[in-house]
């Protein structure tokens, strides 16, 4: 099985300081939605791991995660895309949880739900924290310039053999060709 580990927010749509607290907030990220089912018609599933603490911050209830969710499935369905698996943290920065990346609880839950080790697996990110969460595993971390991308680009220290790709839809072709040309 092939599998991609993807960040939401300032990956796959735009982001913002302020949360994305609705679904109208919800936007794609040009050629993000396209990206995903490119991925998923050469044979990859994917995994979205996402820190939401605007719920435990009271901005947002599960609800409204749930409908943003939904707008995000449905705008991806128009391109024959899917999400495979999602995991969300809900909790505050300072709940001092296991799943709030950069701790590695979620991608630990899908290398156990996917019941696969993640060494090599292509994890895509737009922060520092979302490349070291699943570095721990031995995944290949990828940072998109796209959302706070070029701040962490800028701030360094990331994760060895760490790629830099403008966007998702650079992200997965690198992926397609380069994983698919490695012996597997």
């Amino acid at each position: 099985m092939k599998l991609v580990i993807l960040d939401r927010d300032g990956v796959i749509n735009q982001d913002s300081a302020q949360f994305i607290k609705s679904p109208d907030e919800w936007k794609p990220i040009e050629g993000s939605l396209e990206a995903i089912a490119l991925l998923n018609q050469n044979g990859y599933r994917v995994a979205l791991a996402t820190n939401q603490s605007g719920i435990g911050r009271g901005l947002f209830d599960m609800a409204t995660l749930n409908a943003i969710h939904d707008k995000m499935h449905k705008a991806l369905a128009q391109f024959g895309g899917r999400i495979d698996a999602l995991f969300y943290c809900p909790h505050a920065a300072d709940a001092n949880c296991n799943c709030r990346k950069p701790k590695p609880g979620m991608i630990e839950e899908i290398s156990k739900r996917f019941n696969m080790d993640l060494k090599g697996v292509p994890s895509v990110g737009d922060s520092l924290r979302d490349l070291q969460a699943s570095a721990v595993f031995g995944a290949q971390p990828i940072l998109v310039l796209t959302g706070k991308g070029e701040k962490t680009l800028a701030a360094g220290g990331l994760p060895e053999n760490t790629w830099v790709c403008d966007n998702l839809a650079e992200a997965a072709r690198r992926i397609i060709t380069e994983l698919a040309s490695q012996p597997g």
